[in-house]
């Protein structure tokens, strides 16, 4: 099996819906969670997977995607 394939059968630790195109993880778990870290999700794909915890965040159907900066 290759490499390619081992990473897309990793199943998400935890899927959380989202109203905001940049949601923050730290692992929920306090002083054993990880480094917080804020993702930027983008539209088109509408899902960004925490590289530490494997939590998957997808933007909620119909959330605003605003032009900001």
């Amino acid at each position: 099996m290759s490499k390619v394939e081992a990473k897309s059968e990793v199943q998400a630790f935890e899927i959380l819906e989202v109203d905001s195109v940049t949601p923050s993880c730290d692992g929920g778990n306090g002083a054993l969670g990880h480094p917080r870290v804020t993702f930027r999700i983008k539209p088109e794909v509408g899902v960004v997977t925490c590289p530490y915890c494997s939590r998957q965040y997808r933007l909620k159907a119909g959330a605003k995607v605003g032009g900001g900066h």
